[in-house]
């Protein structure tokens, strides 16, 4: 197979993590005028060097993978009441076959991250897709409320890799210039995963049990198995870290550690280029198809799992959390559990099976932002290019100043129509214009978080998935009753709106001191320990 990529890239990392040199010289092949990063081996088997069609096809399974995890999740919200009835419980109770899931979803991670390090990408998805796939039968299936419980726990558990392992395969086989935009797609994805109350709500309204909803789940899921098997090749690759120059202490030291990058830069040009015929051959379809390529026995399992507890004290992957967790927690949980409780009572009087209609703002709100999902990358490139080629993480930030105000708009909109029982328009424009700004917030934080910091980014992702789902879970447990309790202006509107617009703001701070941030926390001993155990590979 012809190499799709030349590796002549000279783009390399400076002494700032999160700050990368993407200069390009005469004759190498750039994007947005920028160089290749990282630099692709001439090795066919290298994922960076796959072709476009192979690439997106990845890509397309694990973000289908995650819309059906995060619908399967939040998708049957809808039925709280009838499962209140049913089984004899409070909705309260019955909220929590939603919420405890969702923990669940967090904790799965935990687990199933270090063991996609150790044992591979590709095995640990599809054993994930089939655990996810076994619970969902199973809870077609139960006749008790713990039954039930226990089979959603147990899809919720399979499918929460399904947040993690997007971001790592997008690292693993696009260039930086191509990040923002691919994340973008995995971010509509698993944000269109809040439209399953509709669906489930369509399926109220055709007179059917709430058992369809899993059933339906599950013939996606065995069909996303399948596709899947034949199209996700395993993406870990060995690629060697080019060594970083000494810590600058003076201008000839910058000198010296300039010269070292480029030496090193040439040397692994030298290295692709005298290869020649040593150069292995593309792995066969029948080699491409293993399910296990290897188990990394240097890699320490659960040492990795404790280390991703550690990514608490780097700001920007606390951002992410933050993030995640309050726009889930407060703002989809809130938009999940009121808007079926207030659009069936008076004055609307809908019927319960239009419940779950809120999710088409959702749908509105994710499609208005989809055109600008190109200009995350361009944003980016043009400040680039603008600093004579050199990339600072911040760069991407100023997509999130627009949202960072329309997202609280929509939180207020929603919060006073509950309260004031104003048209029913109110609650979709809430919607829509909150997850309009979500989606930014999402995408853009995540990439700044994984670009900014020198980390191994599955141990990165492991805290940040079970960190948000844990928040969500803390704020959404009890979200219901305190609503009621409090009122919607003081709840939604005010206390949900505040804690929204403190996070937003977080964006000034870190467009303004971002690099010193950046600077600061690479000269401590939490940035030396992670330096230490990084992985080739994994780092931006």
């Amino acid at each position: 197979m012809a190499i799709i990529h030349d590796v002549h890239s000279h783009a390399h990392d400076e002494d700032v993590p999160g700050t990368v040199n993407l200069q390009a010289r005469e004759g190498e092949e750039t994007h947005y005028g920028q160089a290749l990063y990282p630099v692709p081996y001439s090795d066919p088997n290298d994922p960076l060097q796959w072709p476009t069609w192979k690439k997106n096809s990845i890509l397309f399974s694990c973000s289908l993978f995650s819309f059906l995890g995060n619908s399967a999740l939040i998708g049957p919200s809808t039925y709280i009441g009838l499962w209140s009835a049913e089984f004899g419980v409070d909705p309260n109770t019955a909220a929590g076959l939603v919420n405890y899931p969702n923990l669940a979803f967090g904790f799965g991670s935990l687990l199933l991250v270090p063991m996609y390090r150790k044992f591979g990408r590709r095995p640990v998805m599809l054993a994930s897709m089939l655990t996810y796939a076994v619970g969902i039968i199973a809870a077609s299936q139960t006749t008790t409320f713990g039954g039930l419980m226990g089979a959603r726990v147990v899809h919720a558990l399979g499918s929460g890799v399904c947040e993690a392992l997007p971001v790592q395969l997008v690292n693993d086989i696009f260039f930086l210039h191509e990040r923002g935009q691919k994340l973008g797609w995995y971010t509509v994805a698993l944000c269109l995963g809040a439209t399953g109350p509709m669906f489930s709500g369509f399926m109220l309204a055709g007179g059917y049990s709430w058992r369809l909803y899993f059933y339906v789940e599950f013939a996606f899921a065995v069909a996303l198995l399948i596709f899947s098997i034949f199209v996700v090749e395993e993406t870990r690759y060995n690629r060697k870290l080019v060594p970083a120059g000494p810590s600058p202490s003076g201008t000839d030291t910058n000198l010296a550690s300039t010269k070292a990058e480029a030496a090193a830069t040439e040397e692994h040009i030298s290295e692709q280029l005298s290869a020649g015929g040593s150069i292995p051959p593309r792995k066969t379809f029948l080699q491409q198809m293993k399910i296990f390529s290897g188990v990394d026995h240097d890699e320490p399992f659960f040492m990795m799992m404790a280390r991703a507890f550690t990514y608490l004290l780097v700001p920007s992957t606390f951002w992410v959390i933050t993030t995640y967790g309050i726009y889930i927690g407060l703002c989809g949980f809130a938009f999940s559990f009121i808007f079926p409780l207030k659009i069936v009572a008076p004055p609307y009087n809908w019927p319960e099976t239009n419940a779950g209609l809120f999710a088409l703002a959702t749908i509105v709100g994710f499609g208005t932002a989809l055109p600008f999902l190109p200009y995350v990358d361009k944003f980016a490139a043009r400040l680039t290019k603008k600093n004579n080629g050199i990339r600072e993480a911040e760069m991407r930030l100023g997509m999130l100043l627009p949202a960072m105000v329309i997202a609280p708009a929509g939180q207020i909109l929603f919060g006073m129509t509950a309260e004031k029982n104003l048209h029913w328009f109110g609650y979709m424009a809430g919607v829509a214009l909150t997850q309009w700004g979500g989606y930014f917030y999402f995408t853009v934080t995540l990439a700044y978080a994984v670009d900014s910091y020198t980390a191994n980014l599955s141990e990165m992702l492991i805290i940040m998935n079970l960190g948000k789902q844990a928040i969500s879970f803390g704020l959404g447990i009890e979200v219901l009753n305190w609503i009621l309790k409090s009122g919607y202006a003081n709840v939604i509107a005010g206390a949900f709106t505040a804690v929204l617009v403190l996070n937003n703001l977080m964006v000034i701070v870190f467009m303004l001191f971002g690099k010193r941030i950046r600077v600061a926390t690479s000269k401590t001993w939490l940035a030396r320990m992670h330096k230490k155990t990084v992985v080739a590979g994994e780092t931006h």
